[in-house]
């Protein structure tokens, strides 16, 4: 069956990637890429507002910010008008290693990608987006 095809290759590529990428990362881990990454398109953001994006808890955000800012990577501030609010965006360091994160995802994508023609990324890319927005 096609499904159960599909599962196989799917799951086998997702865990290589995964793996291959958590050691190029590192110390710098997936999660903290993908905080990274939401931020830089819109912050500050609030803590509750990443709850959207990733498929976790708010104890768990928090563990992950807190690992971030003593990383340096994530600034924490309170909100001027109302100090319940606290806001967070990206440091320096943590935009530089946001940078560092994308090259290396990008490029073992890149070298997954070259074992095919052109002509085939853009199909591949073509109907993962058609499953995806099913």
């Amino acid at each position: 069956m096609i499904s159960e095809d599909f599962t196989r290759v799917w799951t086998k590529l997702s865990r290589e990637w995964k793996i291959n990428l958590e050691q190029a990362l590192a110390p710098l881990t997936e999660g903290q890429l993908n905080v990274l990454e939401l931020l830089l398109e819109s912050q500050p953001m609030k803590p509750s507002d990443l709850i959207q994006y990733l498929s976790t808890t708010p104890a768990a955000i928090t563990t992950l910010l807190d690992r971030m800012e003593r990383g340096g990577l994530i600034a924490r501030t309170r909100d001027d008008n109302d100090r319940r609010i606290v806001w967070i965006s990206v440091t320096e360091k943590g935009l530089s290693e946001a940078e560092r994160g994308r090259g290396i995802r990008n490029g073992m994508i890149e070298q997954s990608l070259d074992r095919i023609s052109t002509h085939n990324q853009q199909l591949l890319v073509y109907l993962l987006g058609k499953v995806a927005n099913s």
